[in-house]
């Protein structure tokens, strides 16, 4: 569901990382590597966020590069501090993930909204939001539609041990039929979720 060839990236003359490759279907990953080692790059690149210098990402079989809007539609992509347009509510960011997917704003990510103790935030700007309640919108659109890969940059920060339960199950659950990719120095959370743990090391050897 999430793969990648050769994928470069480069600013100046600092390579960052070069020639990276990996392939998952359905499961928690865990990526762990020592800080400034490039993880929250290579997760923007993943997403779309950032371009590569060199190399293909493929999202849910779609590639990033020529089927963008068909790539991104299957992507769930938190980064470490979630703000979407400032002035956005909660409500209308997961409205309009769920029109994007072509589905309705429902029970399921409502429920899971509640869970996270979203109810009486989802009507506030973005703006108006906590660094942990933004975080908790966007992990909540993960389950609108049909999401084949999540990313996320250090998914626990910000979250207090009730919301950090929740997003554990969440994880669990949606690993049954996607790619979850995460970085994190926490090795309980890769622990609780059942999650497979790389470093770039795993990934310049053609994992």
């Amino acid at each position: 569901m999430l793969r990648f060839e050769n994928l470069s990236k480069r600013y100046g003359d600092h390579v960052l990382f070069e020639k990276l490759r990996y392939r998952s279907e359905a499961g928690c990953v865990a990526l762990s590597d020592e800080m400034g080692s490039g993880k929250t790059t290579l997760l923007g690149v993943l997403a779309g966020a950032i371009e590569q210098d060199a190399g293909e990402v493929w999202l849910g079989g779609y590639s990033l590069r020529h089927e963008a809007a068909k790539a991104k539609a299957v992507l769930t992509y938190v980064p470490e501090d979630c703000t979407a347009n400032p002035l956005q509510t909660g409500r209308a960011f997961l409205e309009e993930v769920a029109a994007l997917r072509r589905t309705p704003l429902d029970a399921r990510a409502l429920e899971l909204a509640d869970r996270f103790g979203l109810t009486p935030h989802l009507d506030k700007r973005f703006e108006q939001m906590s660094f942990g309640t933004r975080k908790k919108v966007c992990f909540t659109a993960a389950v609108l539609g049909e999401s084949s890969v999540l990313i996320a940059d250090e998914p626990l920060g910000g979250l207090d041990a009730p919301a950090r339960a929740v997003l554990i199950d969440l994880f669990t659950s949606l690993a049954g039929n996607c790619t979850v990719l995460f970085t994190s120095y926490d090795a309980a959370l890769a622990q609780a979720c059942g999650a497979t743990a790389i470093s770039f090391a795993d990934l310049a050897g053609g994992a």
